[in-house]
């Protein structure tokens, strides 16, 4: 998949993440840029959650939102 592709998904994720977690900012996003490591981080810190916690609600956005973006990419 071509780095356009990919760009262009994560743009789209960006969005739902800050739906989900709205403490997030966009400094955050762009830190992130797909890496599932660095969103349960920043949704730690920004929430002051625990990293299960923010395991827990990684995990079920996934399952709410079925597109295996994090094992892709």
């Amino acid at each position: 998949m071509n780095q356009d592709r990919v760009e262009g998904n994560w743009l789209q994720f960006k969005g739902k993440i800050k739906e989900q977690w709205g403490k997030l900012t966009d400094d955050d996003l762009d830190v992130i840029a797909g890496k599932r490591d660095q969103l349960l981080g920043s949704i730690q810190k920004r929430h002051g959650i625990s990293k299960e916690e923010a395991e827990k609600q990684v995990s079920a956005w996934q399952e709410r939102n079925p597109t295996n973006f994090f094992e892709r990419y």
